[in-house]
């Protein structure tokens, strides 16, 4: 390359000396130049500052897979396998020379510090332990000695989650260098990757991230220690061994101390460590790195660049030819030999390459790089097949690269795929820069480098969908540049960090996104955004306290809601009455919002109390009330408006008529089973009602309201003690009856005879909205006892016949098919009750028991039951019978063949309370209605003055002698109740009498 004349100096030293620098300033000296660097990526870094301080114009780009040479070029830019020889060029630098020692491409540099020479001048650049074989090879050397420019420290073993910003984590292998960067995507907003098998424009894309701060991390191959200029404060190995191509090996001090060297540009300090699963370094290791004292190169690898030509087997035999100085070691098999042996051993191949210029073809061939990695012999295949088209016909056609470049190029699939692909094109890239192997180069020359274009863009952009994540390294960078970070908050609560979505605000609470925040990362994206978040939280909180009480309301298990978000719940307070309120508010949000939120549900909850519960909020102020009174209001209060009779029975009893009438002033009812406000039996307060029972007995799963409107419903099994009262219903067999309808129940029940038996009215089963089998589970819930029975369905009588009856019928003789008519329509009428399956209205079961007074009318809101029509009775029945004996039958052996009587099913309903019956009140005895022996019809009464004989009641039995009262006491000895509109109408009547 040279004359032999030319100044020679060698400028070793450490990183960081700025030796790259120095060069090309020195080659800008000159007229031409050549400077030679190890790495197509380095080249390129090159390429662009010299082009940025001369134009593109003169300077020139050549690497194997990259020929950009304007007419006018005079420097040039080369990797050190594609110097140009022969050039004559003023000036030639070779970088990083110490990789003469490098076992795979060593002697490609040995061969430019052997045979590399400038006209003027030649500059080797590389580490001080190559003095002792360049002196060796090249007497003539001057050595000049750079110091580097900062100081370089080891600080040992740091996490990755603990690595300081803008470090670099060296991998030495693709799986190690995802890995570290997938989990620093997790803990640190993403990093940037390099390696050295990625195109330029892919290395330049990740690598802009890192140096303009999208990202403060970057993960790489030891290709980062070969003169590649970057921003780095801290480099950490994450192993310190690596695989060479044949084995792994553990890396040298020097290697390492190339490496850790990239750290602190300029001026500026660096510190080097370790991270991982790679051990600290040993104390003399790290020692000899911070000094650069290392022990010196002693051989370097050649390879006989005198090739003959004559045959392969001589070819062969040159390229294995042993070196001559003792400084120098042969090489050990590169790829090019490997793959030159492989195919001289084909018959096809030998023949063809028979002289000088087939021979040298197919060397040229052979000297392809195996981009691709795939195996020996896929590679092998490949440059037979190019071989072949390159000796018969001169150039490769164009429809067997269209085809192979067609398969390449697609940018679909994964990093893995993206970057098979750019391994593929690689190959046809060095393909098309050989000058004479395509038809038109410069067409293949743009299609290949627009495809590589294409794919390496992809990969950049999967590279940095996969490991990096712009929301959170965005969040990092502005806190850490204190900047003020703007949040928007949509109409759907998505939360947006200077247009970077983060989450959700639900109510006043932040939910990070969960599908792409993990970790540290989530934690990381929570404080930036609370941060962001907090005049929000503010606006908010004042919009949420004027907002109406109509956009707020609780759920069934006590939370609290604003619309769609939950911003509280409800937690027991001191009284029942009283609840308190727990907000969800983020502690970020700071103690003026949470105080302000919690106010307004609190005069939400008290503002709904007051209104649903206003009956019983008047009853626990009234001051008027005293005594016994105030003490039966107080338990009136203390269980919500509803209390079973059973419980307080003796405090009932002990009230007298002037207490009773001024807490029925207050709208309370005594009922036979239940004392109760019917106003509160509305749905609203009784669902209020149940949640602030639910509430006050500390209940883990709160149980849901029964749906409103229904008379009945199912008996909810296992339910807690006190649910069905609380609800407004009491259980009573399968289904629960509502209160109110049971005292209407009670009132019908009343008139029956329950010792003697009776049967149920229509109106029975129409207020309890039951079929027949319906109502007798609920009459044996309520303490009854229900036969069945079957009878024959006696046919109705036509309404002609009913109206030829005599009018001067004698009263009591009713015609025989009159009796029929009575009886059919009393069956038809039962049947008639049960309503259909889609009509039914569901109700709830209780307990039976006499009054000790009048039962209060039911309110307003209680629907009104029919009119009562009174069921036929035995009497009745039997005269039917009767008359049906004396008519005219026919008596021969044709009645055999009569049809069948259709039979109906009817249920008797007796008194028989249980101990155990469920809700029955204490001390109460079985109700006894009017006595209907056979001379009284449905409605009659008893002879005057005849006492009646019931049984006595078990739970109130009296010692003998003492005396008996009846359900029904004589008229004469029954208290009349002044407050009673039914009773004072009688007594007005008795007056008149």
């Amino acid at each position: 390359m040279g004359n032999g004349t030319s100044r020679i100096v060698a400028v070793l030293g450490p990183t960081n000396t700025g030796k790259t620098h120095y060069a090309i300033e020195r080659m800008l000296g000159h007229r031409t130049g050549v400077i030679g660097l190890p790495l197509r990526l380095l080249a390129r870094e090159v390429y662009d500052r010299i082009v940025a301080a001369r134009g593109p114009s003169v300077v020139a780009l050549v690497t194997g897979e990259e020929r950009i040479v304007p007419p006018r070029a005079r420097y040039w830019v080369c990797t050190v396998e594609a110097m140009p020889d022969g050039m004559g060029a003023d000036f030639v630098a070779v970088d990083e020379i110490q990789l003469c020692a490098d076992p795979e491409r060593g002697h490609v540099f040995t061969d430019r510090l052997l045979r590399a020479r400038g006209q003027h001048e030649t500059l080797f650049l590389g580490a001080d332990t190559m003095r002792g074989p360049i002196a060796a090879l090249v007497p003539e050397v001057q050595f000049m000695r750079r110091d580097r420019m900062s100081q370089l420290t080891y600080s040992g073993s740091k996490k990755i989650s603990r690595m300081p910003p803008r470090s670099a984590i060296v991998g030495f292998s693709v799986e190690n260098v995802y890995a570290i960067a997938e989990l620093l995507r997790r803990q640190k907003g993403g990093a940037a990757v390099v390696m050295g098998a990625l195109s330029p424009r892919t290395r330049n894309a990740q690598v802009a991230l890192y140096q303009n701060g999208e990202v403060d991390y970057l993960v790489a191959t030891d290709a980062i220690g070969m003169g590649l200029n970057l921003d780095v404060d801290h480099v950490a190995f994450s192993a310190l061994s690596k695989f060479d191509g044949r084995r792994m090996r553990p890396l040298q001090p020097n290697e390492l101390a190339q490496i850790a060297g990239r750290a602190g540009r300029g001026m500026s300090d660096g510190t080097f460590g370790v991270t991982g699963d790679a051990r600290p370094l040993d104390a003399e290791v790290a020692e000899a790195i911070m000094e650069h004292r290392f022990a010196p190169q002693k051989k370097v690898n050649w390879r006989n660049s005198a090739l003959q030509f004559g045959s392969v087997a001589r070819l062969i035999q040159t390229l294995e030819e042993p070196p001559k100085h003792e400084v120098l070691v042969r090489a050990r098999e590169a790829d090019d030999l490997a793959v030159l042996k492989t195919l001289a051993q084909l018959p096809e191949i030998s023949a063809r390459a028979s002289d000088g210029p087939g021979v040298r073809l197919l060397w040229d061939v052979c000297r392809i790089p195996d981009f691709r990695g795939i195996s020996h012999a896929e590679h092998a295949g490949l440059l037979e097949v190019i071989f072949g088209h390159l000796h018969q016909g001169g150039v490769i056609p164009d429809d067997y690269i269209a085809r192979q470049i067609q398969r390449i190029d697609r940018i679909d699939g994964d990093i893995d795929t993206l970057s098979k692909r750019l391994a593929f094109i690689r190959t046809w890239t060095y393909v098309a820069q050989r000058r004479g192997w395509v038809g038109d180069e410069s067409h293949w020359r743009g299609e290949t480098r627009a495809v590589e274009d294409r794919v390496s863009d992809a990969l950049h952009e999967r590279l940095t969908q996969r490991f990096v994540d712009r929301r959170t390294s965005v969040l990092l960078r502005r806190l850490k540049q204190k900047e003020a970070l703007l949040a928007e908050v949509n109409d759907k609560g998505e939360v947006t960090v200077e247009g970077e979505f983060v989450g959700r605000l639900d109510g006043f609470r932040f939910s990070p996104d969960k599908e792409a925040a993990a970790g540290a990362e989530a934690k990381t994206v929570k404080t930036a955004a609370l941060q962001a978040l907090a005049p929000q939280f503010h606006l908010r909180a004042d919009r949420f306290y004027n907002a109406p009480d109509t956009e707020i309301d609780y759920t069934d298990q006590g939370g609290l809601m604003w619309g769609e978000h939950a911003v509280g719940k409800l937690v027991a307070g001191p009284e029942p009455l009283k609840p308190q309120v727990e907000v969800f508010v983020d502690e970020a949000a700071g103690p003026d919002v949470a105080q302000k939120v919690q106010r307004r549900l609190q005069h939400f909850i008290d503002r709904k109390i007051a209104a649903l519960f206003e009956p019983l909020l008047t009853l626990q102020r009234d001051e008027m009330l005293s005594g016994l009174a105030k003490g039966f209001a107080f338990r009136m209060v203390e269980s919500m408006g509803l209390l079973s009779r059973a419980s307080v029975a003796q405090d009932v009893k002990a009230l007298d008529q002037e207490a009773r009438g001024a807490l029925r002033k207050h709208g309370i009812r005594f009922g036979q089973f239940t004392i109760f406000m019917p106003l509160l039996l509305k749905p609203a307060p009784t669902r209020l009602r149940l949640l602030l029972w639910a509430l006050s007995r500390g209940l883990d799963d709160f149980p849901d309201a029964p749906p409103p409107g229904l008379v009945t419903v199912p008996t909810l099994k296992d339910a807690p003690e006190g649910y069905d009262i609380m609800c407004g219903y009491r259980a009573a067999g399968e289904r629960s009856i509502r209160i109110d309808m049971l005292e209407r129940l009670a009132d019908m029940l009343r008139a029956q005879d329950s010792r003697g038996g009776f049967e149920a009215t229509p109106d029975m089963l129409s207020i309890s909205g039951m079929t027949l089998e319906q109502f007798a589970d609920l009459m044996q819930g309520l303490g009854y006892r229900a036969e069945k029975g079957e009878r024959p369905k006696v046919k109705p009588v036509d309404a002609a016949a009913l109206a030829a009856k005599p009018v001067d019928a004698p009263l009591g003789e009713t015609p025989v098919a009159e009796a029929s008519a009575v009886t059919e329509a009393a069956s038809e009428d039962t049947g008639a009750a049960e309503p259909a399956a889609d009509a039914v209205t569901e109700a709830v079961p209780a307990d039976a028991a006499p009054a000790e007074e009048t039962v209060e009318a039911a309110p307003e809101a209680v629907i009104e039951s029919p009119a009562e029509t009174p069921p036929p009775t035995e009497a009745t029945v039997e005269a039917a019978v009767d008359s049906a004996a004396d008519a005219d039958v026919p008596t021969d052996a044709s009645a055999e063949t009569a049809v069948a009587p259709e039979l109906e099913v009817f249920y008797t309903f007796t008194w028989a309370p249980r101990s155990s019956n469920r809700g029955r009140p204490q001390g109460r005895g079985k109700p006894q209605g009017k006595p209907q022996g056979k001379a009284g019809g449905a409605g009659g009464g008893r002879p005057r003055g005849k006492k009646p004989q019931g049984d006595k009641p078990q739970g109130d039995r009296k010692p003998q002698g003492a005396k008996s009262f009846s359900a029904r006491p004589p008229r004469a000895e029954k208290p009349i109740d002044p407050d009673n509109p039914f009773a004072a109408a009688l007594m007005g009547l008795k007056t008149d009498k």
